[in-house]
């Protein structure tokens, strides 16, 4: 069951064709300068709960190891959580260029998989809480829907739930 490469395919796309993970694509016009942040703007685009919609975000371990965190749009990423559930100190955002650079996205449009170089990825446990979660497809505007366990076996050794989120931080 081999579907056709399309050249608009983002590597993410192909690792869950190459897998055989069942996934539904999403694509809207999305802004590149969101002020509510690009996971807020796609759960309004594509008319679904924002606890449902998760951003990928790029941070760094103990100044060296490159970590994926992946947090609802409903909240914002406790990096101590992380850093705890990585195994490190301390952990931080990564610089934006930095992330572009590893990763091989756009920000914005970064997604957890199909990345550059595989790095470990922490889902919120959140995500267990939902039947599907949207991620980004690796291009601004494109959300990827799938089952959270489908993300975890899409990167597989790499992957893990974790407590990441904070919920009491986040401003509407």
């Amino acid at each position: 069951m081999s579907k056709k490469k399309t050249a608009a395919a983002t590597p993410a796309l192909e690792l869950l064709d190459a897998a055989g993970i069942g996934y539904r694509l999403e694509r809207y016009s999305a802004d590149a300068h969101s002020a509510d942040g690009f996971a807020l703007d796609s759960a309004e685009h594509l008319g679904v709960d924002p606890a449902a919609v998760f951003k990928t975000l790029m941070t760094v371990l103990d100044n060296d190891e490159a970590l994926i965190a992946i947090v609802p749009a409903t909240a914002t990423l406790n990096l101590k959580n992380l850093a705890r559930a990585a195994g490190g100190k301390h952990a931080e955002m990564m610089d934006r260029n930095r992330a572009q650079v590893v990763t091989g996205y756009v920000a914005g449009g970064i997604s957890p998989l199909g990345q550059k170089h595989p790095h470990r990825v922490f889902l919120d446990e959140s995500a267990i809480l939902q039947e599907q979660i949207f991620v980004s497809a690796g291009r601004r505007g494109w959300s990827l829907a799938l089952a959270p366990d489908d993300l975890l076996a899409a990167v597989g050794e790499h992957g893990a739930y974790a407590a990441i989120a904070d919920f009491t931080r986040h401003h509407h």
